[in-house]
């Protein structure tokens, strides 16, 4: 297929001219495709990971040892998405190894590198343990949020611990009374 700009254009959602791979916080979202569960699921306040939802955490943990410069502070793994801040300590996440160059997608040293290669090591081992190889486990792209002060860290913080007890309201939930909603509609502000 021909790429066309008027009929295969998308709008990034990314802040124009922004450094995603300068020093700082961001607050990701990362969802499976069609919004399914199959990370684990709700019982009470408490997630009960599946076994892909224990890949998805231990993939999530072991991103400081794959990024140079790269901390992780609160996240969750809910069935149908994760939620956590990574923090660039330095301005930039290094690699462990060094990627090739490819002439397009995110920045090697970059959120979208680390997003990227997270949902590359799930979907991985997820499809080597299904039998489903090539097999697609996340939606395409992320949602991020550049945390600018402490106040809001702190409200992402909280957000996120009490995801688990705010299931039945999450936009995330396709059986919550809110499925659909953006975080705006929901009041999520910071």
């Amino acid at each position: 297929m021909v790429y066309d700009a008027r009929k295969h254009h998308r709008r990034s959602i990314r802040w124009f001219a922004y450094d995603y791979a300068q020093a700082g916080a961001y607050f990701v979202t990362i969802c499976t495709a069609d919004r399914q569960g199959p990370l684990g699921r709700v019982e009470g306040t408490e997630v009960r990971l599946s076994r892909f939802g224990q890949i998805a955490e231990a993939c999530w943990r072991a991103i400081p040892e794959h990024f140079e410069d790269v901390a992780l502070d609160a996240f969750v793994v809910m069935p149908n998405h994760v939620h956590g801040i990574v923090v660039i300590c330095d301005g930039r996440a290094r690699h462990a190894s060094p990627l090739p160059a490819t002439p397009k997608g995110p920045g090697r040293r970059s959120v979208g590198s680390i997003v990227g290669a997270y949902k590359s090591a799930v979907c991985r081992r997820v499809n080597a343990i299904g039998g489903t190889p090539g097999a697609a486990l996340w939606q395409r792209n992320y949602y991020e949020h550049v945390i600018r002060n402490e106040r809001q860290l702190n409200h992402i913080r909280r957000y996120t611990a009490d995801n688990p007890a705010n299931w039945m309201l999450d936009h995330e939930n396709p059986q919550g009374r809110c499925y659909g909603q953006s975080e705006k509609q929901q009041s999520f502000t910071y």
